[in-house]
């Protein structure tokens, strides 16, 4: 973790020396001002998170081969009787399916553990959930925290998803019926918090989930610190395994982290549907900040959908990409009305794909019997300080309902294969000091 706050500290400062003018900013992009909230990191210790249940004291057995799940529920029962306190795994591998925390009670995952999911999808019995987008029936993940205001997952260690098996089923299923949905196969998440306030999540390894790795819904002050989250995309791909989704939050700052999955690293959600705008339990993630991260093999480091309405005031700044798929990704889903704005990418180096990708996404496209196609919108979207290499510069091709305008793109210098730039497509698009394979682009609005 030492190794990874040093590398995040080299990228910054190499950015920076590439745009020396920049300072980080104090507001978000619509003007107003970033709480202090945000510039504070610290770590959550272990000391003050109550009393201490590890777990192979209370009865759970140190056989990683038994399914612990049971015991470690009543362990995380029997803290939250007493008053509260903080479930310690300790040093070892301990395999267990869903588990949920309550009130005043937390996970701490020591260094050289290993919570590790079970890969039998009856660990983890249907119950109302959400997913996509949509408020359903479905699998909880190997760790759950409903209604848990002040939450916190930390320590040096590991939860694993153990998702080998539930990949493998998904590409079968995939090979059989090349249109079946990412919900058609039965799959855990790793991490799912819901409805709880003041959340922090620390340190820790994320790893191998078998859906969506940390899933975020309806939570307001969310603090997740250098976090590790990794799924492969080679030699099996794991689908569908964002790193960190945000799913109608507030408040959210994720700092010193290590993103690389076979998915989107770190996606804005928030509900589908040609009516998700008026549906109860969908809307909007505001005031996010993603900051002195780096990006490893990812379909893109910030995501806006696919199962978004609306996204404001989002930053990522200070971060390195070294191999993305794209570094801003802006989906436009014709079936849902959408509202992108106040987005701000800045201070960024390394190698990705494409620069930025906005074009309509139709998987699974579905109006529900609606006869006009719901309008979408991005705007206010700045790109700044950006040092990249790629091979799609400019990878824009809105479709006939959506709406883009006010883009500013400052001080970018950029070496791509496709160069080309097509402005026409932003109604007041502005350009300042772009260079594409060191040929200067103007000034254009």
């Amino acid at each position: 973790m030492i190794k990874h706050f040093l590398l995040s500290l080299y990228f910054t400062c190499l950015s920076a020396a590439a745009f020396p003018q920049t300072a980080k900013s104090t507001k978000f992009p619509d003007g107003t001002k970033i709480p202090d909230w945000f510039s504070d990191s610290s770590k959550i210790k272990l000391a003050n998170l109550g009393k201490q249940f590890v777990i192979t004291a209370h009865g759970a057995s140190a056989d990683s081969n038994v399914v612990q799940t049971v015991a470690i529920q009543q362990i995380i029962d029997l803290a939250h009787q007493q008053g509260g306190g903080v479930i310690i795994i300790p040093k070892g591998t301990f395999m267990s399916g869903a588990l949920f925390f309550k009130p005043n009670t937390h996970l701490y995952v020591s260094e050289g553990a290993v919570l590790k999911g079970s890969d039998r999808i009856s660990d983890y019995p249907l119950m109302p959930s959400r997913m996509e987008g949509q408020n359903l029936d479905y699998f909880p993940a190997l760790v759950n925290a409903y209604g848990v205001n002040g939450f916190t997952i930390s320590g040096k260690g590991t939860i694993d998803g153990n998702g080998l098996h539930y990949w493998k089923a998904f590409w079968q299923r995939r090979k059989e019926n090349p249109n079946c949905t990412n919900l058609e196969v039965s799959r855990p998440r790793l991490v799912f918090i819901w409805k709880s306030n003041d959340v922090q999540v620390q340190d820790v390894r994320l790893q191998n989930s078998g859906f969506w790795t940390s899933h975020y819904y309806q939570c307001n002050n969310i603090k997740i610190l250098y976090v590790r989250i990794t799924a492969p995309h080679e030699p099996v791909k794991a689908p569908s395994t964002d790193a960190i989704d945000l799913d109608v939050c507030s408040n959210v700052l994720i700092k010193g982290c290590y993103l690389a999955v076979n998915d989107d690293a770190i996606a804005l959600k928030g509900g589908k549907g040609p009516y998700a705008d008026k549906e109860p339990g969908n809307g909007a993630n505001t005031n996010v900040i993603i900051e002195d991260c780096e990006f490893g093999f990812c379909h893109a480091a910030l995501t806006c959908g696919s199962e978004a309405i609306h996204n404001k005031n989002i930053i990522m700044r200070n971060s390195h990409i070294t191999n993305a798929m794209r570094v801003l990704w802006l989906k436009m889903r014709p079936d849902t009305p959408q509202l992108y704005e106040f987005i701000s990418v800045e201070n960024i180096d390394g190698y990705a794909y494409s620069l930025i990708y906005v074009k309509p996404w139709k998987q699974f496209f579905d109006l529900k019997g609606r006869k006009d196609v719901p309008l979408s919108s991005c705007d206010h979207i700045s790109l700044k300080n950006i040092k990249l290499k790629c091979e799609v510069f400019f990878d824009v091709s809105p479709g006939e309902y959506d709406k883009l305008s006010k883009f500013k793109f400052e001080n970018l210098d950029i070496v791509a294969k496709n160069a080309s730039c097509d402005k026409s497509v932003v109604k007041d698009f502005e350009m300042i000091n772009v260079r594409v394979n060191q040929k200067l682009i103007g000034s254009v609005r």
